[in-house]
């Protein structure tokens, strides 16, 4: 069986935090961009990242964020992955000492083979349903037949998903992992415990 990775994306609360690793999810994100309603700032996020065990991943969000600012995330965070959603340079992103998945804005790009080249060392890429300068977390999803098959990266689908369309999206777009932040709040930064369980219970469903 084909297991779907979870991220869940924009926690601020330890609760929320706890309540991620009990359901397994593979990694949790904090966004670290000040421009964001989940933005929580380097501390808080090192408290956060200090409650997640072995083998369960940090990812850090940023947005055009300055080189200073991203290494204090990394320096003081210490998370696994950074996250750029920006027009972030391949170039500015391989200046840091940790592995980088880049966000497609979907509503602006056409082609996302074309658009991965430009990022030949990201770990991966986050395909969000926002257009290019928009922060994500809006609750929008984006046609899923766009997500190209046979891509050879990891393909992360994120946008608009929640415990009501994920297994859809699974079937559809048979991505290497789901990203949720909006699908499951009950406001902004704010998770909500049985939206929580319904996503992760939807993406079994979609795997088995």
């Amino acid at each position: 069986m084909t297991r779907t990775r979870i991220k869940f994306c924009g926690l601020t609360r330890i609760e929320d935090v706890r309540i991620a690793v009990e359901l397994g999810v593979d990694a949790v994100g904090f966004v670290l961009t000040r421009r964001s309603r989940r933005f929580v700032g380097p501390a808080q996020a090192r408290a956060l990242r200090d409650a997640l065990p072995p083998f369960v991943g940090a990812v850090a969000l940023l947005m055009d964020d300055a080189a200073e600012w991203v290494e204090e995330v990394v320096a003081v965070v210490r998370p696994d992955w950074l996250q750029f959603h920006g027009a972030e340079s391949a170039a500015f992103a391989t200046r840091f000492p940790k592995p980088y998945l880049k966000a497609v804005p979907m509503a602006s790009v056409a082609d996302v083979a074309d658009y991965a080249e430009g990022h030949p060392a990201a770990g991966g890429f986050l395909l969000d349903s926002h257009a290019a300068g928009a922060a994500g977390g809006t609750g929008g999803a984006f046609d899923w037949t766009r997500v190209p098959r046979g891509f050879g990266r990891p393909l992360v689908l994120a946008g608009g998903l929640d415990a009501g369309n994920v297994t859809q999206a699974i079937a559809v777009a048979k991505p290497h992992a789901v990203d949720v932040s909006s699908g499951i709040e009950s406001a902004p930064g704010v998770k909500d415990a049985a939206k929580m369980r319904a996503f992760v219970a939807a993406v079994r469903a979609a795997d088995r």
